[in-house]
């Protein structure tokens, strides 16, 4: 069933597990991110980025595609449709959209700023009924076209936007989108313990969940960290799974280039990530 974010973020950050949200980019990732959620008895963010959402022709295609795939595919566990690093405009075409979830990533914006229009935001938000996800401190990496260097959040700037009452709250630990360089310092723990101390029993957020080691998600989660995202690494599996299957040549096998063929194997895998991720992230069971 299609939910707000906001009761199972509170159960996680509660039972010291984490949801993952895995980010959505066609019919494949979708249907495959479900089955295993509810094979899994697990809750699950599906995160759409505002260019997967463009590749899919609109949030409103999204939208419908993912309440269709619920009820047909009859998923009782609790799903949230999520806006990934949203901008300020493509926040309300995902709560016209009928999305139940927003992320507002205003972290590029003077902190004033920034805390106006998530202020703005929560009062849309709370009469709609969805949660709403804030950003400090800008993730490393890339995220459609938006390049952050990775700075550690202010605490205190977490704090101001923790008290406008938003649901979650994403800060810059260290954290990258992508591939981990190999020379990457790691997560700042310190400044994670500092943003927990002040904003309390907020919901936190990690971005940049692939490649990060698992003593540290398990340390991450333990500082109050009840939300994991992970998109790189289905993307992964999903092109090394393709690409085996293409090497062998199996796709000139039969009706094997058939796209319901060609594209099962990737499927797999991308359903083995999540799984793996789950029982991980410990949200296996507490749907």
């Amino acid at each position: 069933m299609l939910v707000s974010a906001k009761e199972m973020l509170e159960k996680a950050k509660a039972g010291k597990y984490a949801v993952g949200q895995f980010n959505i980019n066609n019919l494949e990732w979708t249907k495959a991110a479900l089955l295993t959620a509810q094979e899994c008895n697990s809750p699950i963010i599906l995160g759409v980025s505002e260019g997967a959402g463009k590749y899919m022709t609109g949030f409103k295609t999204v939208a419908a595609m993912v309440k269709a795939m619920i009820e047909e595919l009859g998923i009782t566990v609790p799903v949230a449709l999520h806006l990934d690093h949203g901008t300020y405009e493509g926040c309300y075409k995902c709560i016209e959209a009928g999305f139940s979830s927003i992320m507002f990533d205003g972290s590029h914006y003077p902190i004033d700023e920034n805390v106006a229009k998530t202020k703005e935001l929560v009062e849309v938000c709370a009469k709609k009924g969805m949660s709403l996800e804030a950003e400090v401190g800008s993730i490393g990496g890339e995220e459609d076209g938006v390049i952050g260097k990775g700075e550690c959040a202010d605490p205190n700037e977490c704090k101001q936007i923790a008290d406008l009452g938003v649901t979650m709250l994403a800060a810059g630990i260290g954290n990258i989108h992508g591939k981990y360089p190999e020379n990457w310092e790691g997560l700042s723990f310190e400044t994670l313990d500092a943003i927990q101390k002040l904003t309390g029993d907020m919901p936190l957020v990690l971005h940049g969940g692939t490649g990060i080691p698992e003593d540290m998600i398990k340390k991450a989660i333990s500082l109050g960290v009840a939300k994991i995202n992970v998109n790189t690494e289905c993307q992964l599996s999903f092109a090394d799974a393709t690409r085996k299957y293409i090497e062998a040549g199996k796709d000139l096998s039969g009706k094997g280039f058939d796209p319901r063929k060609l594209l099962a194997p990737g499927t797999e895998a991308i359903k083995a990530t999540i799984k793996e991720k789950m029982e991980l992230f410990g949200s296996v069971g507490k749907a």
